[in-house]
C-alpha cells in the first residue's frame, strides 16, 4: 500500500520516522539535530549526473560522518572510458554542513587541487568545478546550469528494520542543462539534449545494503520530455516505492519493478549485456542496452563498496493511467551497488 506523505517533521522525539511514504516534493522537514542514532551512522549526500549519449559528468559531495567524500567522474561513451578522482577526509561528522533541504542552501568545498560548488541562483541550480591535474596533468573545469522542467520529483521516506534508521531521498529528473565541461583544451558544450538528475539523500543507514537504481532523462521522437526513477533496496519500501515516471510535465507513481541482470556462464553478473526492467503488473517493460560500466571495487575488510553503474540507453514502454507510452534509445544509467558502510 503506497502512502502519500503529509507535511510536518520527518522524525519523532525518539528519532524514528513520523510516517513512511512518498511525495512529489520535500514535504517533511529534515534536521540532523533530531537524529537519535549513533552519529557515525548518519549519511548525507548530494549527487548530480549530467550527460547525453556521448559524454557525462558525475559530481558527488557526501558526508558519511566517519568520512567525507568529494568525487568527480568524467565519462566518455564514445571512447568507452572514464576518469574518476575522489578526495576523502576522515571523521567529518557533519562538518560539510550539507543543507537540510534541496530547495535552498549552497554547498562549497575547497581543497588544494579542487574547488566544487552546488548553488542556487535565480531559480536554477549552478554547478561549478575546478580540478587541477585531473587527467594526464590536464585541469578539469565545469560550469553548468540546471533548470527544472517538471514541477514534480520523486520523494520517499523509508525506514529500515532497525529502530532510528531511515532514508529520506529526493530524485529530481529532467534537469535541462546548459554550460560546458573543459578538460585541458578539450571543450564539451552541453547541447540541448543534455539533461541532469539530482540524487539528494539524508538518513541513518544500516551496515550492509544492496540497492538497485535506474535513471533516464531525455525526449521521445515526438519531442516529448520523458524520464523515470526506478529502484529498490532503499529500506522498507512497503509504504512507498521509488518508482516514478515523468512525461509531458506530469508525474506518475508506479509500484513494483525488478531489474533482471544477465548472468554469465561463470555465474557472474554480465553487466554489459542487455538488462530487462519489468513489473509484475505489466505496466513496466523496458530493455536497457549498456554501453559502458563505471565500476569500482573498494574493500577494506570492515568497509566495502562494490559499484557497477552502467550507462546506456533505454527502450520499451510503460502504461501510465491506462495509456501506453513507448520510447526508444533514451540515455541514462542503471546500477547495482553493495555497501558495507
Amino acid at each position: 500500500m503506497q502512502n502519500k506523505l503529509t507535511y510536518g517533521p520527518l522524525l519523532d522525539a525518539a528519532g524514528n520516522l513520523v510516517e513512511a511514504g512518498y511525495s512529489t516534493e520535500l514535504v517533511k522537514e529534515y534536521s540532523r539535530d533530531k537524529i537519535k542514532a549513533n552519529s557515525l551512522r548518519i549519511k548525507e549526500w548530494d549527487y548530480y549526473y549530467v550527460g547525453n549519449k556521448e559524454y557525462g559528468i558525475a559530481l558527488t559531495i557526501a558526508d558519511n560522518s566517519y568520512m567525507s567524500m568529494v568525487s568527480v567522474s568524467l565519462l566518455d561513451f564514445v571512447k568507452k572510458e572514464d576518469t574518476t578522482k575522489s578526495e576523502i577526509k576522515l571523521f567529518s561528522k557533519g562538518k560539510l554542513h550539507l543543507p537540510s533541504s534541496s530547495r535552498e542552501g549552497d554547498i562549497r568545498v575547497t581543497y588544494k587541487n579542487l574547488d566544487i560548488a552546488f548553488m542556487h541562483e535565480n531559480g536554477r541550480r549552478h554547478l561549478t568545478l575546478s580540478y587541477k591535474a585531473f587527467k594526464d596533468e590536464k585541469d578539469l573545469r565545469a560550469d553548468i546550469y540546471l533548470t527544472e522542467t517538471n514541477e514534480d520529483s520523486m520523494v520517499i521516506a523509508t525506514p529500515f528494520m532497525k529502530k532510528r534508521h531511515f532514508y529520506y531521498n529526493q530524485k529530481i529528473n529532467l534537469l535541462a542543462a546548459n554550460g560546458y565541461i573543459k578538460l585541458g583544451d578539450d571543450y564539451f558544450d552541453l547541447t540541448p539534449e543534455t539533461y541532469g538528475v539530482l540524487d539528494w539523500g539524508r538518513g541513518v543507514w544500516t551496515y550492509k545494503n544492496t540497492w538497485y537504481w535506474a535513471s533516464m532523462n531525455g525526449e521521445t521522437n515526438k519531442n516529448e520530455k520523458i524520464g523515470f526513477n526506478l529502484g529498490y533496496g532503499f529500506g522498507d519500501t512497503s509504504k512507498a516505492s521509488e518508482n516514478m515516471f515523468f512525461y509531458n510535465n506530469s508525474s506518475f507513481k508506479l509500484n513494483d519493478v525488478r531489474f533482471n541482470i544477465p548472468i554469465s556462464s561463470r555465474g557472474k553478473y554480465d553487466y554489459l549485456s542487455p538488462w530487462s526492467l519489468v513489473s509484475e503488473s505489466g505496466d513496466i517493460n523496458i530493455t536497457f542496452n549498456p554501453v559502458y560500466n563505471r565500476k569500482a571495487n573498494m574493500n577494506f575488510l570492515v568497509l566495502a563498496s562494490i559499484q557497477n553503474q552502467v550507462f546506456g540507453t533505454f527502450s520499451g514502454y510503460v502504461i501510465l493511467d491506462g495509456k501506453k507510452v513507448t520510447f526508444e534509445d533514451i540515455p541514462g544509467f542503471a546500477e547495482r551497488v553493495y555497501n558495507k558502510w
